[in-house]
């Protein structure tokens, strides 16, 4: 096995929640009111234009909430999408333990539209942890798109078999694979810092 020299990460469902994912829909429509298939066909089809960065959240809510009057603000319904997102326990502080030991290239690599991404890089102060952000916003491609996995290779000049690629999503892991990457299914901190440790990866360092 190559030595690992960089690490990607899924930030939904691996560092944090997930930002604007079916759970979080399913609150907004029982909390605002929304006929709840019209809002789900709206989104479905603005999503990977909202994820790819070629409609704004503006645009986005334009198209899937204020496309009529509504009892409450454009403010209101952004104040709770925002509100969605959490830190997950445990993951940070791998994460920190990571970074310090000062060996590895670390990359978020992301679906996620701009505003969302943006709000939750600051908020939970990511540029802590990753050197790179190849969310899918700025690179104009999701997951799990092979296209994506390919340009972050470019990007950071490094070989599939030297990476590790971490998601919660079988799907994502399994095209980046496929191009040579090694893969970590997230289930839990204690399990990923054990199939870290199998590729190489060690919290001590050592």
């Amino acid at each position: 096995m190559a030595k690992i020299s960089a690490l990607f990460w899924d930030l939904g469902g691996v560092v944090l929640t997930n930002a604007w994912d079916r759970s979080s829909r399913i609150k907004a429509v029982e909390k605002f009111h929304l006929d709840r298939d019209d809002f789900e066909d709206r989104h479905e089809l603005l999503l990977n234009a909202f994820e790819t960065g070629q409609v704004t959240l503006e645009d986005y809510l334009n198209r899937v909430i204020f496309y009529r009057q509504r009892p409450f603000t454009r403010e209101d319904f952004k104040e709770f999408m925002y509100g969605e997102s959490q830190a997950l326990a445990d993951t940070p502080a791998i994460l920190r333990q990571i970074v310090s030991l000062d060996q590895f290239l670390l990359a978020a690599l992301n679906n996620e539209s701009l505003e969302l991404n943006e709000y939750r890089i600051q908020k939970f102060h990511l540029r802590d942890y990753f050197q790179v952000f190849m969310s899918s916003c700025y690179l104009g491609v999701r997951k799990p798109d092979e296209a994506i996995y390919r340009q972050v290779l470019h990007i950071t000049q490094r070989r599939p078999e030297e990476c590790i690629f971490i998601d919660d999503r079988s799907l994502n892991l399994e095209c980046a694979r496929e191009l040579g990457m090694n893969t970590i299914q997230f289930k839990s901190p204690a399990q990923l810092i054990e199939d870290l440790a199998r590729s190489g990866v060690t919290l001590d360092g050592k």
